[in-house]
Order: structure tokens, then C-alpha cells, then sequence
């Protein structure tokens, strides 16, 4: 398998065709063409698509489900959609898009799971249908057309940020699971910096794009100063990353405590003999 391109977006369109009308996937502009998207300087009449957004929904994060398969196939670990994690919060209303955990099964307790994947793909390419041959052909990358695909969708964002959050603070069970938001698209300025927080502060360990060339000419941010947002290459790349994350220990932990406190608690932490039994040490203080 590869990372994202333009031929997923084709085969998504290809295989979108046999439960689905033109009319469903593309939109109809005042010259009569079918697009993906409204192209830049359309000011004609305009449409919305609801049907569309929940089939490329459905179709990107079984294509993740799918990637993590193959590259976790020997392993021993199993990759669940819609993965369900009652004890933080993450239920049948409102499950994990993707888990990658220890067992194989939709519902899981968080000592169970190993990472947990928002998805926040969409079509990033334009393109054109011809309803007199059925042929579907691409004109354009983002920059052409007025969506606002992926990460460079602000609300989408937000809304994964918010869901992360949720699940950090529904349960101190969470606190050893990572946190990835995954995307096919840049993170703009404004969000790279906020990701880059995000990340530092243990709240979401990165938002990652799967899309090496989302541009038909130039080039986009391979990763932000702090590594809160990654553009991924090939599968080797995403492959070393998981495995890095796999291997840490890591504990997130957040409070509010005056200095006479935290120094209290800092204070019995190194009684401790080790620096990984004073680092859990002071992590359970904080808890408390």
C-alpha cells in the first residue's frame, strides 16, 4: 500500500459510483460542468452536498483501517474502527475512529489500547465528471478550487481538538494512551503553532498528514518547529513513527497547584530512588 494521492480520490469516485448518482457526488455549475468543488472565482448559484461528506467520511477512515493493517500485520497488534473505550468516555454515541490495541475486539478497556486515531480526511484534489462519457478526470489541487479540504478546514479541526480534549479529561485511565488527529492536507500557520502547544502540553501527541504531494506543482510544510503537525512520505516513515511512540512510556498529567505545593510534592518525589520511579511518583501526587 501507499500513502494518500490523487488515485485514492479517483477509486473513491470509481467505487462511490455504484450506490451513488453524479448528482450525489459532484456539484452542478450554471455552465452545466459536474466538480468536486466549486473551482476559485465561481460566483454562480451553489449547492451543498451532504450525502458526499459522509461517503468520503466512511471511505477514508476505512482506507486508515486498511494502511494500519498492513503495516502492523505482524505485529500482534489488531487496529478497530470505531473502536469503543467506555472508562474514558469514547462510546457506541461517539467512538473512536480508529484504536490500535493489545485485543481484537470493538470494545475496549483503556489499558488495552495503545493509540487512538481522529480522522479528519476529505477530498483534497478537484475534479471533473463528464456525463456524456462517465469519465472522471482531476483539474486542479487545493488551491484551485473554494474547499477547504482536511486541516486547512478550521471547524474540522477544532472539532477533533475538542474531542481529544474531552477524552483527556473524562478519566485518568486515559492517561497513558496517545493521541493522533490525521489528516491529508497542510495545518496552516495559525494551527501549526497550536499544534505544536498541543503537543508539548500532552493533550494531542500530533497531528499527521498522509499526503506527501498534495500540490500538483511546489511543495508544503513537511513538519512544524515543535513536530505537532508531520507530513508523512512513505510508509517506512509513518512505519518508524508509530513504532517510536509504541516504545515511550508516556504519562499525561495536568494541574493547578500553588509553588508551596507542587514543591511539597516534588520534595517526596525525590525520596524516590530512580528518576522513572521519582517521575511516577510525582504523576500520582498530581493525581490526587
Amino acid at each position: 500500500m501507499r500513502l494518500w494521492s490523487k488515485k485514492q480520490e479517483k477509486l473513491f469516485f470509481d467505487k462511490s459510483r455504484n450506490f451513488a448518482t453524479h448528482q450525489q457526488l459532484f456539484y452542478r455549475t450554471d455552465d452545466g460542468r459536474y466538480v468536486a468543488y466549486w473551482p476559485k472565482g465561481y460566483d454562480g448559484a451553489k449547492t451543498t452536498l451532504q450525502a458526499r461528506n459522509s461517503l468520503i467520511g466512511n471511505y477514508t477512515e476505512k482506507w486508515v483501517n486498511d494502511l494500519l493493517k498492513h503495516i502492523l500485520e505482524d505485529t500482534g497488534l489488531h487496529v478497530i474502527q470505531q473502536a469503543q473505550i467506555p472508562a474514558i468516555g469514547i462510546t457506541h454515541k461517539s467512538p473512536a475512529d480508529i484504536a490500535i490495541a493489545t485485543r481484537g475486539k470493538k470494545v475496549l478497556m483503556p489499558e488495552e489500547v495503545k493509540l487512538i486515531f481522529e480522522v479528519k480526511m476529505s477530498l483534497v484534489w478537484n475534479w471533473q465528471y463528464d456525463e456524456s462519457t462517465g469519465h472522471i478526470r482531476e483539474i486542479g489541487d487545493y488551491r484551485t478550487h473554494q474547499g477547504r479540504p482536511s486541516f486547512t478546514r478550521s471547524d474540522s479541526v477544532l472539532k477533533a481538538i475538542g474531542k481529544c480534549i474531552d477524552i483527556r479529561v473524562s478519566s485518568f485511565k486515559s492517561s497513558r494512551i496517545p493521541l493522533i488527529i490525521l489528516g491529508n492536507a497542510p495545518l496552516s500557520n495559525g494551527f501549526c503553532k497550536k499544534a505544536d502547544y498541543l503537543k508539548q502540553a500532552g493533550i494531542i501527541q500530533g497531528f499527521w498528514s498522509l499526503n506527501p504531494f498534495p500540490l500538483n506543482h511546489g511543495n508544503t510544510r513537511k513538519r512544524s518547529h515543535q513536530d505537532g503537525f508531520i507530513r508523512f512520505d512513505n510508509i517506512r516513515e509513518l512505519n518508524i513513527t508509530l513504532n517510536q511512540l509504541f516504545k515511550q512510556e508516556l504519562n499525561f498529567f495536568s494541574s493547578m497547584e500553588t509553588p508551596e505545593t507542587l514543591g511539597q510534592m516534588i520534595e517526596i518525589a525525590n525520596r524516590e530512588n530512580t528518576y522513572e520511579e521519582k517521575g511516577l511518583k510525582f504523576i500520582k501526587l498530581i493525581k490526587r
